[in-house]
């Protein structure tokens, strides 16, 4: 069995996709959620799906290695970034070589980075004249954005578009295509 966590910081609609999309697989669950702010709404969704969570101390997070114990106590063997906000800390790069996915809402390498997130890169996006955006879902290593990329899924980017409107495309992007690839990954 592969065990998933999901890493998130916000409403959660990744990873509700995620949890809905391996709810019935018979080799692959998302067995813990963790969050870096307690007032994330993905733990109520968490909770909703009697998925185990917990909440991150920033600088355990990034000074201890106290996380890996919590992992481990859940056999949880992969990991995915879904909206997650902080740089994932070297020691758990290490832990999990290759076993660390991240979902970013534009076509890396461009519009990625420290800052680079949400609506931050559906304007720089609009501002570019960019024709087209998408989503890239890659490894994660110890910088932002920068780890080997996995797949990238696109859309148009149409003159009319707003941020709301180039985001709501993305969305509809991580949603169909973020769970499939991680399935790829972890059945191939």
């Amino acid at each position: 069995m592969t065990n998933i966590c999901i890493f998130a910081s916000g409403v959660g609609t990744n990873a509700e996709a995620i949890i809905t999309h391996f709810a019935n697989h018979s080799d692959i669950r998302v067995s813990l959620i963790i969050s870096s702010r307690q007032d994330a709404y993905v733990l109520e969704r968490a909770n909703n799906h009697h998925i185990p969570s917990l909440v991150l101390d920033r600088n355990a997070f990034q000074e201890t290695s106290e996380l890996l114990e919590s992992l481990k106590k859940f056999n949880i063997n992969f990991i995915v970034l879904a909206g997650f906000m902080w740089l994932v800390p070297s020691y758990l790069v290490n832990a999990y070589p290759k076993k660390i996915v991240n979902l970013h809402p534009a076509l890396l390498p461009k519009y990625g980075g420290k800052g680079m997130y949400g609506s931050h890169v559906h304007k720089a996006v609009i501002a570019a004249g960019e024709k087209e955006s998408g989503i890239t879902i890659h490894y994660v290593n110890q910088n932002y954005d920068d780890g080997a990329i996995i797949a990238q899924k696109t859309c148009a980017v149409a003159s009319n578009d707003t941020v709301d409107s180039l985001a709501e495309k993305i969305h509809d992007l991580e949603h169909e295509h973020f769970p499939k690839v991680i399935e790829a990954i972890l059945t191939s």
